[in-house]
């Protein structure tokens, strides 16, 4: 790999017999495999070759960040490395983290440990196999369970109460304190009471708390329909994607996604988990699976949607074993995580001025419903389309025309009525 990467023979020979070769190379092709550029390997392999010189490493040992970080000093000192002070920093930075990567995937780095934030990790693992294995829960579902139970045991550290002593006002207690942090919804805290319920049955059969706390439970009021849905105008939609059609490859791989929300109205979660193999280009339809009913849907594909996703596979996506649909712009690449897609559209929005209350995918999901409602789609069609289990849940679109009317019947007639 040596020949591949450097052309001259005292370049190829100087890191083919440094010491620990072998432990170099597979790294590099690990970071190859992963999607790096050859520059990128150069660079890595330098500062590889690097630290080994400056570590007088010849074999495995334990070596601590703080070593790593005191080496990056000595080599970077004035007259050493020629570059000005701020590159130098920047060069710096990028040696610590390569080398720091590079022990991490040979095992012999000192890791910091982090101090636990409570002691009953045990338990919220527990509880995660239980919920994803007996019960069947979502993947999302699962998560936002345990992140209410980390939670409500990093409050339960806070006052210094052990599981077993808990008792109703200490969940109340819990709940309000979250209440009291501002800026969350009702329905937010709704959702933290009903994950606590949740774990409290849970910890209740293996006898970890007192009985009758999940019952006793109680979770802000919601009022029915009472959230309307913060959703994007059409022509929001149509300038956001207006920022997606230059020629960037960031441009190409946004577009295919925009318009993949936008169209059919897909959760974050949908499009994540999008394959290759979902696309059939023969039947010109779309496959995509919802956790969240459990189902599997298939969409006629739309001409418009397949040209993005044809111009993102040609001229964007790297040649990966990976099935997913959609990766990361930046070695090593992999499947986009929730943050990212968050990021990537509120980001977007933020660029036109757009300041709805809610700026991630959902928002187009609920644009999307809100279209085929204003094109007088009945509710148990856009039900269908959207993939939801309850028409309730198809329902609340509906009160957005309800409140317009409210508005026009408040007017004053002029003593016409």
């Amino acid at each position: 790999m040596w020949e591949e990467l450097f052309r001259h023979p005292p370049s190829i020979e100087r890191h083919r017999s440094a010491a620990l070769a072998e432990e170099r190379l597979k790294y590099l092709r690990h970071l190859r495999d992963g999607g790096f550029s050859s520059s990128a390997l150069r660079k890595h392999a330098a500062d590889l070759l690097r630290l080994v010189g400056l570590l007088d490493l010849t074999g495995r040992r334990v070596v601590s960040v703080r070593e790593v970080e005191e080496a990056a000093r000595e080599w970077s000192r004035p007259g050493i490395v020629r570059y000005h002070r701020q590159a130098c920093a920047q060069v710096r930075v990028c040696f610590v983290a390569n080398s720091v990567r590079w022990l991490r995937f040979l095992g012999w780095l000192e890791e910091r440990e982090k101090p636990p934030r409570h002691s009953h990790t045990a338990e919220v693992a527990a509880f995660a196999a239980w919920a994803r294995g007996e019960r069947g829960y979502a993947e999302a579902t699962v998560e936002s369970c345990c992140e209410a139970a980390e939670a409500f045991f990093k409050f339960l550290a806070g006052i210094d109460t052990p599981l077993g002593s808990v008792s109703i006002v200490d969940v109340d207690g819990a709940i309000a304190a979250k209440s009291a942090r501002g800026g969350l919804s009702r329905r937010t805290i709704d959702t933290y009471a009903r994950c606590l319920k949740t774990f409290f049955r849970f910890a209740e059969d293996r006898r970890w708390c007192r009985p009758g706390i999940a019952a006793a439970i109680t979770a802000p009021r919601i009022y029915v329909n009472e959230d309307v849905p913060a959703r994007l105008k059409r022509e929001d939609v149509v300038r956001l994607l207006a920022t997606t059609e230059g020629d960037r490859p960031v441009d190409k791989r946004d577009r295919a996604i925009l318009m993949l929300l936008a169209v059919y109205g897909l959760r974050s979660g949908e499009l994540r988990g999008l394959q290759l193999d979902d696309v059939d280009w023969e039947r010109e339809t779309l496959r995509v699976r919802r956790p969240k009913p459990g189902r599997t849907h298939v969409y006629p594909l739309s001409r418009g949607v397949g040209q993005a996703i044809v111009r993102y596979l040609q001229d964007v996506r790297p040649q990966k074993p990976d099935r997913t649909l959609f990766l990361t712009m930046l070695a090593p690449f992999r499947p986009l995580t929730r943050g990212t897609l968050g990021r990537m559209l509120r980001r977007r929005l933020r660029t036109l001025g757009i300041v709805t209350g809610r700026r991630g995918p959902h928002a187009l999901r609920h644009a999307a419903a809100q279209h085929l409602l204003d094109q007088g789609m009945a509710m148990k069609v856009i039900g269908d389309f959207l993939g939801h289990r309850s028409p309730s849940s198809t329902a609340v679109y509906a009160k957005i025309d309800l409140n317009a009317l409210r508005e026009v019947a408040s007017f004053d007639l002029e003593g016409l009525a």
